[in-house]
């Protein structure tokens, strides 16, 4: 048998986005400096990244309760809200910034919504990190996570939109059609981010050029969901892995060429491993693995 020849087709900036290479970058470096550091909640949705930092000395805790004043705090890339922000303040804690600058701008831009008297919708997940950053910089804001949920708005006068970072354009347009009809006055702030449309752009182009797709992330990453849901729509031979473990080798027999994207916050090292696992592949003959979706 012959070593794997499946062309590999890895899609253009998929990985570690700027602003998570950017916290990742802060929590090490802040681990250097003062030995121990704690962040509320997960810096990123990747266990890999989490457990990394974790051996580092940058510690998760899901309490004010739990933090040890003696550290710095992390806040972490999806953002906080203000209450949240307010309080470590209040506890004289040293604050480390790590928020996605882009994340910041979506929350001066639902504020504006709120400041021009318009009722603030955001095209999100529920419970998502981000999302619930993005809520809590003004006083009330309603989350629609799908045309279904927009169909079911009553009619509003005056009304503004922010998006989740990696939503999908598809989702936003979805959503806005169905809104147009019942608000009289509609703004929409595209806050979907550039690195996502170029992750969301490449996914649709790596399905369509290749026989099969890798989507690389954590099943808790946004993000690693929705470049899934585009590949889908042009490949249905698409798996989604968190590592090089969960790679069903076996499933590329007779698959010419692959495309391999990551979500972003899929570390480099763990796309790396996926593509040496392919690289050492050799075929089996009559076997056909059964992991594509």
């Amino acid at each position: 048998m012959k070593e794997s020849s499946i062309k590999i087709d890895l899609a253009k900036g998929c990985g570690f986005c700027g602003g998570v290479r950017r916290a990742v970058q802060m929590a090490e470096e802040a681990a250097k400096d003062y030995m121990h550091v704690t962040m509320l909640g997960n810096i990123v949705h990747n266990e890999t990244v989490v457990k990394d930092l974790e051996k580092k000395g940058v510690f998760v805790v899901d309490s004010f309760d739990a933090i040890d004043p003696r550290y710095p705090v992390l806040l972490r890339a999806h953002g906080s809200t203000p209450a949240v922000e307010e309080t470590l303040y209040a506890m004289g804690l040293t604050i480390l910034d790590a928020t996605c600058p882009l994340v910041r701008e979506i929350h001066k831009a639902i504020k504006d919504i709120e400041k021009e008297g318009r009722i603030c919708l955001i095209v999100g997940d529920h419970d998502h990190d981000e999302v619930v950053g993005i809520a809590g910089q003004v006083s009330q804001a309603t989350i629609v996570a799908s045309p279904d949920e927009a169909k079911k708005l009553p009619t509003i006068k005056k009304a503004g939109i922010v998006v989740q970072s990696t939503q999908t354009q598809a989702n936003l347009q979805a959503v806005v059609a169905e809104l147009l009809p019942k608000v009289m006055d509609l703004r929409v702030i595209n806050t979907i981010c550039a690195p996502s449309r170029l992750y969301q752009q490449e996914a649709e182009r790596i399905a369509r050029e290749n026989d099969a797709v890798l989507i690389i992330g954590s099943p808790n990453s946004a993000n690693t969901r929705r470049l899934a849901e585009v590949v889908k729509q042009f490949n249905h031979r698409a798996m989604v892995i968190a590592s090089a473990n969960e790679l069903d080798i076996d499933a590329l027999n007779g698959v010419h060429s692959i495309g391999i994207t990551a979500g972003a916050s899929t570390p480099d090292c763990v796309i790396q491993e996926v593509i040496e696992k392919i690289k050492r592949y050799k075929p089996k003959e009559g076997y056909h693995g059964k992991k594509f979706l």
